[in-house]
């Protein structure tokens, strides 16, 4: 681990060689979630598309987790591209690394459906996924190791979080294309083809992304080392193979990062979700309400990066995880409230409870399941309430005991159902008795207050507002893992092997704890039928990653990255 140095910050100001190399590694930042908001706000369309023989639910369950993909594979990208940044140099690593991705990226809106090419589609997808998952896992370390051996002493939080903040430039340029084709082409176009037009345009992003790149010099602390011939040999042996630096690297990821990566998933990407899938929010007006919140929250990114210069990384990135397992429930609720105070007041006034022996009732989040598996009549009552969106709670009863659907005082039985054709579909009086039990369900859902969808909400009015406060608020607690994380990484690390140790917590924290968060809360949610019981995933993880944190880690603020190893 790097010596600590009590040497004085620089007062210089920032040079345009160093905005130009601060610029050039956050591109790949910029690529990282202008595909992921893409994924993630075109999930639906994604799912229909390409995994057309499923049903509504596990086709969104299936899209996501094809999106996932990318995030599992991220680590083992880390691993491989790690070892060349550490071997032959940081610049042309993650030149190759953006290449990987954009291309990954564009040849997914000129992907065949898979009603042309079948079982094929989907596959293909998912490869393509993997493949950008593992260029990624060598993007992120290259850009901030990158920038923080560029950086003067004492301003390496305030440079490396300004990658941080280019996040909201890729959420930002495709919500504006997202936005754009949606209201030139209509929806009807949008969704038939008019979605491949985002993923499309991103060519644009990696042409000028090579660019830029293609004109950057090594890295300082690099060159140094290579010039000594002080460049490991095998870097992944002594990053991983030796304890003492093994150590470190578990540390990094379960007080550090795996916190990290949940808080920042939860309060962009999970608050969207939650607007639009549980609150019903229009699509369009959430989108704008989570840009402007961005908007407000990203200058925090460099704040906080700033801020961890002067007292530390350390307390500003626990102080994050904290306030998020702290407030996260009340302020989800408080999003209920004020999006679709509707809902909330029929919530309380005729809560929904699902009242079933435990024994029929099946695990609701397969990604793989179709509407014919399910059944039972407990089953067909959870999926009913699932794709209207209504949050339930369960009440076990004996075994032997029907089901029945409780909304307030008003029960609801539904059927038990039969198959046919091996399977493959519902006999005609089970078909029947579905459509009358959902249609019976929608009707008493409706009687009690349960609106299908929330009330427009008026743009820039008090509530838009109070929304958009809520949202900058879960957006602060990201620019505060986030701000201060990449200078702390580089720091815990020796140079020589800094690429390669650094990039593998990262991704596994971020893309695996982290990106599979939407799979995972959707799920939770999907089987347990409550709105809120997704974010007991985000609260545990960051939980436990706060205690190790705060025992286990050392500050690293004043450590000089050019010392000997």
């Amino acid at each position: 681990m790097a010596a600590t140095t009590a040497a004085m910050p620089s007062k210089a100001p920032m040079t345009r060689e160093e905005k130009k190399v601060i610029f050039a590694s956050s591109l790949g930042t910029v690529f990282e979630w202008y595909d992921f908001y893409l994924y993630g706000s075109l999930a639906v369309f994604i799912g229909k598309h390409f995994f057309a023989a499923l049903d509504p639910t596990a086709q969104f369950i299936a899209s996501l987790l094809a999106f996932a993909a990318g995030f599992i594979v991220r680590p083992f990208g880390a691993l491989v591209f790690g070892r060349l940044g550490d071997m032959i140099g940081r610049k042309y690593t993650f030149l190759v690394t953006i290449l990987i991705m954009g291309l990954s990226t564009f040849i997914v809106g000129i992907l065949p459906t898979y009603a042309s090419i079948g079982i094929a589609a989907p596959i293909i997808l998912i490869l393509l996924r993997i493949l950008q998952g593992l260029a990624l896992g060598g993007e992120y370390g290259g850009a901030a190791t990158y920038v923080a051996e560029h950086a003067p002493q004492g301003k390496r939080g305030a440079y490396t979080s300004w990658i941080q903040t280019t996040a909201t430039m890729g959420l930002f340029m495709s919500l504006l294309v997202i936005l754009g084709t949606r209201t030139l082409m209509g929806e009807e176009a949008f969704a038939a083809w008019g979605w491949r037009i985002p993923f499309i345009v991103s060519i644009l992003l990696l042409a000028i992304s090579v660019w830029i790149r293609l004109s950057m010099n090594e890295s300082p602390a690099f060159r140094k080392m290579k010039e000594e011939g002080k460049t490991s040999k095998a870097p992944l042996t002594e990053s991983f193979g030796q304890w003492k630096n093994l150590k470190i690297v578990l540390l990094a990821l379960f007080g550090l990062v795996m916190g990290q990566g949940v808080v920042g998933y939860s309060g962009q990407f999970y608050a969207l979700f939650f607007l639009t899938s549980s609150l019903k929010v229009d699509p369009a007006t959430a989108n704008i309400m989570i840009a402007a919140s961005l908007l407000i929250g990203t200058p925090f990114f460099v704040v906080f990066g700033t801020l961890s210069d002067k007292i530390g990384r350390k307390p500003i990135i626990l102080a994050g995880m904290a306030l998020a397992v702290l407030t996260y429930f009340p302020l989800f609720k408080a999003l209920t409230n004020t999006a679709n105070p509707e809902l909330a007041a029929a919530q309380a006034r005729s809560e929904i409870v699902v009242r079933a022996d435990p024994a029929t009732c099946s695990f609701q989040g397969s990604p793989i399941a179709r509407e014919v598996d399910f059944t039972s009549a407990c089953d067909i009552a959870k999926r009913a309430l699932t794709q209207r969106s209504a949050s339930y709670v369960n009440e076990a009863l004996p075994a032997g005991s029907p089901t029945v659907v409780m909304i307030g005082q008003t029960p609801i039985t539904p059927p038990t159902a039969t198959t046919i054709a091996g399977g493959h579909k519902f006999s005609e009086e089970s078909t029947k008795a579905i459509a009358d039990f959902k249609k019976s369900l929608g009707d008493t859902l409706n009687e009690a207050g349960y609106p299908a969808k929330a009330k427009p909400i008026e743009f820039m009015g008090g509530q838009w507002w109070t929304i958009v406060g809520i949202l900058t608020i879960l957006v602060i607690y990201v620019t505060m893992v986030y701000g201060p994380i990449a200078a702390m990484l580089v720091e815990l690390f020796p140079t020589r092997i800094r690429y390669t140790s650094m990039s593998l917590p990262y991704h596994i924290g971020n893309g695996w704890f982290g990106g599979l968060l939407p799979s995972i809360t959707f799920a939770m949610v999907a089987a347990n039928g409550n709105m809120y019981h997704g974010l007991w995933y985000p609260i545990v993880i960051a939980s436990v990653c706060f205690v190790i944190g705060l025992l286990f880690i050392r500050e690293t603020k004043d450590r000089d990255i050019y010392a000997a190893d």
